[in-house]
C-alpha cells in the first residue's frame, strides 16, 4: 500500500535536488526503519538550519558517505517529526509542504500545527483569482 500525505491523498515528492527522503527517493516515505520519522517535507529556512544544528542536527555540512549534501535555504528535505516538534517549540519551525508529509508525522506532530506552516501551492492555478 502506498505511503499517505496528511491530507489522505497519495505522497507526492518533497524534493530531488537535493534528494531527499530515508531512503533517498524524493519522497517522505517511511517504513519500519525510519527510527527517526523523516516524515514533515520541510522547506529550511536560516533559522531553522541554526535550530538544527544548535540541537546537534547538522544539516549544513555535506556528508558524502551518507550521501547528504549539506543543505541551504529553500530546500526542501524530509525532517525528522521530532526535530520539526522541537524547532517549533522553540520558534524556529520550517513552512510545510502538507501533500509531500507523511500521514506517519501525525504519530507526533499535530495536524493543526503543521497546517500553520503550510506552504502547499495547487497544481492547477487557473482557479486562483488575481
Amino acid at each position: 500500500m502506498p505511503d499517505r500525505n496528511v491530507l489522505g491523498g497519495d505522497l507526492e515528492e518533497c524534493g530531488t535536488d537535493p534528494l531527499t527522503g530515508f531512503y533517498r527517493d524524493g519522497c517522505c516515505t517511511s517504513g519500519d526503519e525510519d527510527l527517526g520519522s523523516h516524515t514533515i517535507c520541510a522547506v529550511v529556512t536560516s533559522d531553522f538550519l541554526e535550530h538544527q544544528r544548535s540541537i546537534g542536527n547538522n544539516l549544513i555540512t555535506p556528508m558524502p558517505a551518507y550521501r547528504f549534501p549539506g543543505l541551504k535555504p529553500g530546500d526542501r528535505w524530509c525532517v525528522t517529526a521530532r526535530n520539526w516538534l522541537r524547532a517549533y517549540q522553540d520558534g524556529a519551525a520550517a513552512p510545510v509542504v502538507l501533500g509531500s508529509t507523511n500521514e506517519r508525522a501525525l504519530e507526533i506532530v499535530p495536524l493543526e500545527l503543521l497546517r500553520e506552516h503550510a506552504v502547499d501551492v495547487p497544481p492547477d492555478l487557473s482557479g486562483l483569482k488575481e
